[in-house]
């Protein structure tokens, strides 16, 4: 009966062994069959943009701004009424964590202002796409839609700078594609072209230095705002009422993008609003408003 017993212990013993061996050699887990190249990619993901919420855009903007873009309102005698221009009105939004805006309009005696100020908060749901990185696709777009002149273009190409080249100074450029003019008739052309542009500037009330050439004010890509940033400046021409112009600067800081429209619409016809004027009154502001948001 011992021996029985003793054999029938063993014969166990041996099962559990072989049973152990098999669960071994033939249980691998999940991570043993996992290629070793996705382990990494399914747990990098991408972070989140700088902001989490954006300012309150009728407060971004203050007085001294207003007061420089929109010179009607100092002008409202009823404190009421021009408390209430200055406070501007709020853009329809759903979700004030995402975009919000406002806009202003102000008359006066010599034109009609228009501001208006957005903000937008981009949020990437693609864990393998930043909010920065989906914020900077969304500019590009903005950018690309704005068709922006090449920086090499002329400004008659781009069709927003007026030139203020004189005829006769026109006439002596383009006269140098043919036969090489002598050293007198250049000096002659050249002393026409600086009379005329000299007398240009004198009836404008300028001197040449004192006007930002045309180059310099067309559409264009700006290097000193935020992460990125574009200006536009579109003179409409197109009826027959005064030409009002638009100016708008686009920037991102982060997966925040600002847009700003300044529009100016003189009441006289033929009065053509100053470019220069507008865009620095446009950059400051925008400026203020990157240092709004801490950028």
């Amino acid at each position: 009966m011992q021996r029985k017993a003793y054999v029938t212990g063993t014969a166990a013993l041996l099962v559990a062994l072989l049973a152990g061996c098999t669960s071994g050699s033939g249980g691998d887990s999940p991570a043993d069959n996992a290629n070793p190249g996705e382990a990494g990619t399914a747990t990098a993901a991408a972070q989140p943009g700088k902001y989490r919420t954006l300012p309150e855009p009728c407060r971004a903007v203050g007085h001294d701004a207003l007061d420089s873009l929109l010179p009607g309102v100092t002008q409202i005698t009823d404190p009421v009424q021009r408390d209430k221009a200055y406070q501007g009105e709020a853009e329809l939004t759903y979700d004030t964590d995402r975009k919000v805006g406002c806009h202003w309009k102000v008359e006066s005696a010599n034109a009609t202002d228009r501001l208006s100020v957005d903000f937008e908060r981009v949020v990437s749901y693609d864990n393998a796409v930043s909010d920065d990185d989906q914020a900077q696709q969304l500019f590009e777009d903005k950018e690309t839609a704005a068709d922006l002149p090449d920086p090499g273009s002329t400004p008659a190409a781009s069709g927003t700078a007026t030139s203020t080249a004189s005829p006769s100074a026109s006439g002596s450029r383009s006269g140098s594609g043919g036969a090489p003019a002598s050293p007198s008739s250049s000096a002659s052309a050249s002393t026409s072209a600086s009379s005329s542009a000299s007398g240009a500037a004198s009836a404008s009330g300028s001197s040449p230095s004192d006007t930002a050439s045309a180059a310099d004010l067309q559409p264009r890509v700006l290097s000193d705002l935020g992460d990125e940033a574009y200006l536009d400046d579109q003179l409409d021409s197109s009826g027959s009422t005064a030409e009002p112009r638009t100016v708008t600067v686009v920037f991102r800081t982060s997966n925040v993008i600002v847009t700003l429209q300044y529009e100016e619409q003189p009441t006289a016809t033929g009065t053509v609003p100053d470019s220069k004027e507008m865009q620095d009154r446009a950059r400051n502001l925008a400026s203020q408003l990157a240092d709004t948001l801490g950028g």
